[in-house]
């Protein structure tokens, strides 16, 4: 059932479905306090953490106001990095999923310029994009601002951090003035942010989100330094050394769930993937079959994974650490609930340190470096734990049938030691 915060706001049947579709139940603060404002036409200022709801704070006023049957620009979004142009570009694509010619394009460095170029021709209402990359498409002239109303600075603190003031300027003086709705989301309001306000907003609307102390106390936390093409190794080995029968792996991207459910296959392991291109009856299908253990590791992006509430997942996997802070608070409480104390684990290469520093500071909570079990140490526990389940049997009794079972094996050229061995052997799967 649709959330009465959702069915209180002005919006069109296609973005309700697909609020409905991706699982929003209630509005953030963010969401309440922006929504309204924007669709009104004012300028914002959100200041919010990341992970508070920001994307569709901005995002479903903006579709609502833009006109799907003008192919030209009318949108421009500017991100710091492309890691957070491709999670708002993702995200914007699912809100704007049921208004088809309604178009998003990314346009950040790394990818060809050339294709970028051919994207652009063919036109796309809401352009998403990192300052360097888009100053680049304005100076060829392969990008248009000529319709654009509305642009919105996203995580406005850390591009100036970045170094990023003139070409955000350059930008903001290259898009209509007069004309122009500008919404600028930042976590802090250092001055240099609150002088492009006062150059380049009119008479705009600060709102400001307390975060709330975060932390979840019950779960024991852990990271292990991975560097990343080694993450399905650990992973496994994580798995089978403390024989984990339910487990939520969170990654940062589509792409990254399907490649990792294929690794886990391949190597026998019951996985299943939870992003925004699978179908929704698909994505309940799954969830059911995970709620009850018939699926042991579910792989989810985080939107895809909003309002997953199971009480037996024993751990949570950060596989990729999170892009918003708050966000790693949001996926570990998943695995301590109905008063159960829960595991997480992330992993963490070296270049994400910063972050990992940033998470135990809001979270206040230590976070503890562990060493990834080696091969030798998984065979020791696997050996442990069927010596364990050995004697367990022989203290039930009850083996009389069995005990025949290996005295017909045994012979003048067996005995029972062998035999034992050769049991040992094929459960431990040793193929030597």
């Amino acid at each position: 059932m649709e959330s009465e915060t959702f069915s209180g706001l002005y919006l069109s049947k296609e973005i309700r479905k697909s609020i409905k579709e991706m699982g929003f139940r209630e509005l953030t603060e963010i969401q309440e306090k922006c929504i309204p404002l924007i669709q009104e036409g004012k300028d914002i200022i959100g200041q919010a953490q990341t992970g508070t709801g920001k994307t569709a704070a901005f995002g479903i006023p903006l579709i609502e106001l833009l006109d799907p049957n003008n192919k030209n620009t009318q949108a421009l979004i500017v991100c710091p990095t492309r890691e957070l142009a491709n999670q708002v570009s993702e995200e914007l694509g699912r809100l704007a999923k049921y208004i088809p010619q309604l178009k998003v394009i990314s346009i950040y460095g790394g990818l060809s310029v050339d294709s970028q170029i051919s994207a652009l021709k063919t036109g796309a209402q809401i352009i998403v994009g990192t300052p360097g990359r888009l100053i680049d498409h304005l100076d060829r002239q392969t990008m248009h601002t000529d319709d654009i109303g509305i642009v919105i600075l996203d995580e406005a603190d850390e591009m100036l951090n970045m170094g990023f003031r003139e070409d955000i300027e350059k930008i903001l003086n290259r898009t209509p003035v007069s004309s122009r709705q500008t919404l600028l989301f930042s976590a802090t309001m250092p001055g240099p942010i609150l002088r492009l306000t006062e150059q380049y907003q009119k008479d705009p609307v600060h709102i400001k989100v307390v975060k709330e102390e975060l932390t979840v106390p019950q779960v024991k936390q852990y990271y292990f330094e991975i560097k990343d093409n080694a993450k399905p190794e650990a992973l496994k080995r994580l798995i089978e050394a403390e024989n984990i029968k339910s487990a939520l792996v969170f990654c940062n991207s589509k792409k990254e769930v399907d490649k990792l459910v294929i690794k886990l296959r391949s190597r026998g392991y019951p996985a299943e993937a939870l992003h925004g291109d699978i179908k929704q009856k698909k994505r309940e299908q799954r969830m059911d079959r995970f709620k009850s253990e018939d699926i042991g590791i579910l792989i989810a992006t985080d939107v895809a994974a909003r309002g997953i509430d199971v009480d037996n997942i024993e751990v949570v996997f950060n596989y990729d650490l999170p892009q918003g802070l708050e966000t790693y608070v949001h996926r570990i409480g998943r695995t301590a609930r109905a008063g159960r104390p829960g595991l997480a684990y992330s992993f963490v290469s070296g270049k994400e340190f910063g972050k990992l520093k940033d998470i135990m500071n809001i979270t206040n909570t230590e976070i503890i470096q562990r060493e990834l079990p080696t091969h030798r140490d998984i065979e020791r526990i696997k050996e442990n734990r069927i010596a364990d389940d050995i004697r367990m049997q022989i203290r039930r009794g009850h083996l009389d049938k069995y005990d025949d079972f290996v005295s017909s094996i045994a012979g003048d050229d067996m005995n029972y030691r062998q035999i034992a061995a050769a049991l040992a052997k094929m459960l431990l799967k040793d193929e030597k």
